[in-house]
């Protein structure tokens, strides 16, 4: 009896290719380690920028334009970072469909070190002049497309090493890469601009977890070396079902699904850029609070999305996606304007409480589900291309644009953040309105897929 065809899928696929139980416990260990290293690797040299484009970047590289032009000019070189991840979703969508997800994870990894390394070298504006920002420029396109090959490889190595029912929980543990990541790199800033002079964190103070980083691009790249090859895909490889052209592939065959995840991550990346980027600068240079408050605010946040997001994959393994996406979509519009009131207080704990509930509560119940969800809505044979497609475009018009259009409908409205929180309640409108269009799809008692 012939298997049969997955929705949002492109070829029939085998049923253990669906239904399998997954890798052994030991293996599955040692996959979700590497998996939760490589990927904090990234992600702390991604947060690494934010932050500095925040706190650094406008006065180092963009030093004539006044506080307002310099910040929107390092917010718009953050931007095009995102603006590069398609590209990298792209490149390595076809290495990770054609050749393995282990390969393509190993080239991201390389070249995350390279462009961060790099950035913690570069000279700024008063020394080499123009080409200061220039070069940032070229380095932040680097992490781009770097990151932008990183999360499909890394995430699918992971539910793809997962037994079905539990794909949720075990899909989750790169996603806590990522709360870690901000937290270290938080971490990391916060006790240098604390424990050094400003002008000694502004000279140098900046540079060191830049270049410390390429310790933890060694580790990762040891221990993503090591691991097996994800199973589904090693079967597909053997049994010569590749695609030839994953990209096209998946442009042609999986629009639709491309399509959900671009509007399902809408709120879900741009909000969480709003709050940990905008929001930093926001409560430090509009509101006169100190950094430090933004910066402990971030890391309790960070501490928390990193608790509660196995507790949420588990959950959608229980429950089904779907409902719990919705609730942090529906958070998100809720949540808004209260968000900006709670900061206006101005009452540290208060804006510690504020970060917790948008970047934790909200975000972390999106972005603890999407890789199960996303995995589930392609198949075998262009699933790397697609889901990297889908999240990335996602990425480039949401999470990169976010804190330059934030800083921007600041400064329109006099100060006032009202219409920030409505662009942020859209946002999270949208990804509500398409996640309803998802059809949620659940083990079925023999070990399936029931539509």
């Amino acid at each position: 009896m012939s298997a049969p065809r997955r929705r949002g899928t492109d070829v029939a696929e085998p049923a253990s290719r669906v239904t399998g139980a997954g890798s052994d416990p030991r293996t599955l260990r040692k996959v979700g380690v590497a998996s939760f290293v490589g990927a904090l690797v990234e992600w702390y040299d991604y947060f690494l920028y934010g932050l500095a484009a925040a706190l650094v970047f406008g006065d180092l590289f963009f030093p004539g334009g006044g506080g307002l032009v310099g910040t929107l000019s390092a917010f718009a070189t953050f931007a095009v970072g995102f603006f590069a991840r398609p590209i990298g979703g792209v490149i390595f969508g076809h290495i990770g469909d054609r050749v393995g997800r282990k390969s393509a994870l190993v080239i991201t990894l390389l070249l995350m070190g390279i462009a961060t390394f790099g950035i913690g070298l570069l000279p700024g504006y008063d020394a080499i002049g123009v080409w200061a920002p220039v070069l940032l420029v070229l380095l932040r396109i680097l992490q781009g497309v770097a990151v932008g090959g990183e999360w499909g490889g890394a995430v699918l190595m992971m539910t793809e090493h997962a037994p079905v029912r539990r794909r949720g929980f075990y899909g989750s543990w790169p996603q806590m890469a990522s709360s870690a990541a901000l937290l270290l790199a938080t971490g990391f800033n916060a006790a240098l601009s604390g424990g050094l002079s400003e002008q000694a964190y502004l000279s140098w103070g900046w540079r060191v977890p830049f270049l410390l980083s390429i310790v933890l691009v060694a580790v990762g790249l040891v221990i993503r070396l090591r691991v097996p090859e994800s199973p589904e895909f090693t079967e597909l490889k053997e049994s010569g079902g590749e695609a030839g052209r994953p990209v096209v592939e998946a442009l042609r065959t999986q629009r639709r699904a491309i399509g959900l995840v671009i509007g399902m991550r809408v709120a879900e990346n741009a909000c969480g850029y709003l709050i940990s980027v905008f929001a930093l600068n926001y409560v430090t240079n509009d509101l006169g609070l100190a950094a430090g408050i933004g910066l402990v605010a971030t890391m309790v946040a960070a501490v928390v999305q990193f608790v509660i997001t196995p507790l949420y994959g588990a959950l959608s393994d229980r429950i089904g996606r779907r409902p719990v996406y919705l609730f942090g979509a529906a958070l998100h519009v809720v949540f808004a304007f209260p968000f900006f009131l709670i900061l206006q207080t101005r009452d540290p704990v208060l804006v510690v409480i504020a970060f917790v509930i948008g970047y934790a509560v909200a975000n972390g119940a999106m972005f603890a589900t999407q890789p199960a969800f996303f995995t589930e809505l392609f198949g075998t044979r262009v699933r790397y291309s697609g889901i990297s497609l889908g999240y990335q475009f996602s990425a480039m018009f949401a999470g990169g644009l976010a804190p330059f259009i934030a800083t921007a409908l600041v400064a329109v409205s006099g100060g006032a953040p009202w219409l920030v929180a409505g662009y942020w309640a859209l946002l999270g409108l949208i990804t509500l309105l398409t996640t309803l269009l998802v059809r949620e799809q659940r083990p079925a008692p023999h070990g399936g897929r029931s539509a």
